[in-house]
């Protein structure tokens, strides 16, 4: 499978344009699958039970051509949903994720945007889809159903989603695990603006309960690199605090240390064997969303 060589259609800032999530969830979805060669659905969470004549409206995709070299006639393929996979996506909504670059999509949109999209594609494969949104504290948890009114459902969950309290994910992590109890898929997005090892032992809740785990680390361009420069004001959004400075007395350091973290992160989770993607507000949704299939591919 390959991407469009551009779809800009897919820039979270031109996506963004429109109000509606589940629009926009919808929109993201349908012009990813159009910049695949292949569609990736078939077979992921179907199986196959019998057949049926075809009939006008039918689609071609699902016609049985070895049955009809056999028999001259058209069958159509009859499926039905398995409920074997369900997946929960855990949205952070600390107040760091509220944080906006200039000329850029702010991470808690960016992650809602995208959470939508990545509840659409599942739902198109007829997982079930369930979502939590957390801080130091678990704001909002909706449970996973198959069902395609599930997408609006979530899409007004998150569109609704403010940005508050601080990020300490492991208290929500266990009472999370706990809820849970069949083996799922556990998708986070997340600033991870929190200890590394504390992220690592937050996650653990979840793959030590043999549960697949997917991490999009979402961060602001701005806060992936330092500018060269003048003055810079730095801000923490959970404390408040702030520190003012020059930005070329601290870019080779800054980029280091930022650099060590996701070195750490990526490298930590893949011990654990989770499933890292470090994300850009600035990184187009069919590159995330193609990623994310690349994963669930390998899961199954």
């Amino acid at each position: 499978m390959s991407l469009r060589a551009e779809s800009r259609m897919l820039d979270p800032l031109v996506v963004s344009r429109l109000e509606n999530l589940e629009l926009i969830a919808r929109q993201v979805v349908e012009g990813f699958i159009t910049g695949l060669h292949r569609s990736p659905y078939h077979g992921f969470s179907v199986e196959f039970t019998d057949h049926r004549p075809y009939m006008p409206g039918d689609e071609r995709k699902n016609i049985d051509w070895k049955l009809f070299a056999k028999t001259d006639r058209y069958y159509i393929k009859q499926f039905e949903e398995e409920t074997n996979l369900k997946a929960y996506l855990l949205i952070d909504s600390s107040r760091s994720m509220a944080f906006r670059g200039e000329g850029t999509l702010g991470k808690s949109r960016y992650a809602a945007m995208l959470a939508a999209s990545l509840c659409y594609l599942l739902l198109r494969q007829r997982d079930g889809v369930g979502l939590a949104l957390y801080s130091d504290r678990l704001h909002d948890y909706v449970p996973p159903r198959a069902r395609m009114s599930q997408l609006g459902l979530l899409s007004a969950k998150l569109d609704g989603m403010e940005c508050e309290g601080l990020t300490s994910p492991l208290p929500v992590y266990r009472e999370l695990a706990e809820r849970i109890h069949r083996r799922g898929l556990i998708v986070v997005l997340s600033d991870l603006l929190t200890a590394p090892e504390d992220t690592l032992r937050a996650l653990k809740y979840f793959s030590h309960r043999k549960h697949e785990v997917i991490v999009f680390h979402i961060l602001d361009p701005a806060e992936l690199g330092l500018p060269g420069g003048g003055e810079i004001l730095f801000r923490d959004m959970e404390t408040g605090e702030s520190l003012q400075t020059h930005a070329w007395q601290i870019k080779q350091e800054y980029d280091r240390e930022v650099a060590a973290m996701v070195a750490a992160l990526r490298s930590t989770c893949r011990e654990s064997m989770i499933d890292y993607q470090l994300v850009s507000t600035a990184t187009p949704f069919d590159r995330a969303l193609y990623s994310f299939l690349e994963k669930r591919k390998r899961m199954g």
